[in-house]
C-alpha cells in the first residue's frame, strides 16, 4: 500500500508468510520479530537477518512460489 507522499507502508506480516527485504530484493519466510525488527530466513534454510519493518514487503504470488518449491527441494535433500 502507498500512503500520501509516495512512500509505501510498513506491513507487519504473519510468522510463516514470506516477505521481500526491499532492501536489497531477498525474499524470505517471516519467523517472528525481535525488537523493532522483524526476522526473516531464507527459502530452504540458513541463517536469519534482522529487517526493518519499514522495509518488509508481502512477497508477491511469483517469488513465494519460487521459496516454496525452492524448502520443498531443500527437504528432499535432508539425509533420512
Amino acid at each position: 500500500m502507498v500512503v500520501e507522499g509516495g512512500e509505501p507502508e510498513a506491513c507487519t506480516p504473519e510468522p510463516g508468510t514470506f516477505a521481500v527485504d526491499v532492501r536489497d530484493g531477498r525474499v524470505g519466510r517471516v519467523m517472528g520479530r525481535v525488537g523493532p525488527y522483524v526476522q526473516l530466513r531464507p527459502p530452504g534454510g540458513g541463517s536469519e537477518w534482522d529487517c526493518p519493518p519499514e522495509s518488509v514487503r508481502p512477497a508477491p504470488p511469483g517469488l513465494v512460489l519460487r521459496a516454496r518449491v525452492t524448502e520443498v527441494n531443500r527437504e528432499g535433500q535432508l539425509p533420512r
